[in-house]
């Protein structure tokens, strides 16, 4: 488990991280998204021991990060953006190296057998780094951070650099960890945070300003409760029973579809979930639901939205709106 209390980094008199609080539960992969110079690789920097805040705590599973560092790192396992690769050494050599270097208790041969084969490196082992390619140098990557067994795992930007098939891999890869390790996913690519993670913190200029899951976050951020549905049956007919719902504000008919089908915009009472109502009454009159879609934000739209602050009135406006989401997420 991962807690970040109250955590602020200056430099100068510029906060690149400004009192920020935030927790990665034991099996969870937590997205840690943000624009570039938003914060992320500073927070990262902060929970592996690397610089120190100055103020707040970091503790990474119970441990105070600046009080015990040595114990506390001990439960990291840590891929920064640049793997630390040393090129001339084999994967066997360099795993060897680093497996003394964590000073691991666990049985050599045996442990990083486990490691090569969950990576996938078995096949390499002993080739040179330099002769790999750079989807196989960032399995190296990983390989090392895992050596040791740590409960949490700290990933900076993982995949920047990768073809689209080593891009997939790394994801799947990261996935099946999150299963037994908590991770820490810093990134900025948003498909990659929507694709592997439980949880989505959202920093902008040092400050967070969401924090929870996806779906948590389109509904609270958008400015409506829509559905959009194409029903077939008498437009006329189809409204009525729309309309007659009780959690229905309003029914607008769109355009026709096909021969009988016309698309409907339904707008529901705030915090209202009206899906199963509207199937079962028009169930009851034997009208099919052909298509059906919440017209919440995507990923990309919270995005834009949390670090643009346009649709809002600015990012201040935003942070009250989050305030409380903010507050839930870390107590879960």
């Amino acid at each position: 488990m991962i807690e970040v209390r109250n955590l602020t980094k200056s430099y100068g008199g510029k906060k690149a991280v400004n009192n920020i609080s935030f927790t990665a539960e034991d099996g969870q992969v937590l997205g840690f998204l943000g624009p570039n110079g938003a914060g992320k690789s500073t927070t990262m920097n902060i929970l592996t021991g690397y610089i120190s805040s100055n103020e707040g705590q970091a503790f990474i599973n119970g441990v105070d990060i600046l009080e015990d560092p040595i114990k506390a790192k001990s439960f990291i396992g840590y891929l920064p953006e640049q793997p630390p690769l040393y090129f001339d050494m084999t994967v066997d050599e360099y795993l060897s190296f680093v497996y003394g270097l964590k000073k691991c208790k666990l049985p050599k041969k045996s442990h990083l057998n486990e490691i090569c084969e969950i990576v996938k490196l078995t096949d390499v082992r002993k080739r040179l780094i330099k002769n790999l390619s750079k989807g196989y140098k960032q399995r190296v990557g990983f390989a090392q951070a895992l050596v040791g067994n740590p409960k949490v795992l700290i990933l900076d930007e993982p995949t920047v650099g990768l073809d689209p098939k080593q891009i997939i891999e790394i994801r799947t890869l990261i996935k099946r960890l999150g299963r037994n390790h908590t991770v820490i996913l810093s990134s900025h690519i948003l498909p990659e945070v929507q694709a592997v993670c439980d949880k989505i913190v959202v920093i902008n200029k040092g400050r967070i300003v969401a924090n929870g899951n996806s779906d948590t976050l389109a509904r609270t951020l958008s400015a409506d409760h829509k559905l959009i549905m194409h029903i077939e049956g008498s437009s006329d007919e189809v409204k009525k029973l729309l309309t007659s719902i009780s959690d229905v504000e309003r029914v607008f008919v769109g355009r026709q579809v096909d021969e009988r089908v016309w698309e409907y915009h339904i707008e529901a009472k705030e915090n209202a979930d009206i899906r199963r109502d509207i199937f079962k009454k028009l169930a009851s009159r034997s009208y099919p639901i052909l298509m059906m879609k919440s017209n919440e934000l995507s990923l990309e739209e919270i995005f834009l939205k949390l670090t643009t602050g346009d649709e809002y009135g600015g990012a201040e406006k935003i942070e009250d709106k989050l305030d409380a989401l903010g507050k839930a997420g870390e107590d879960k």
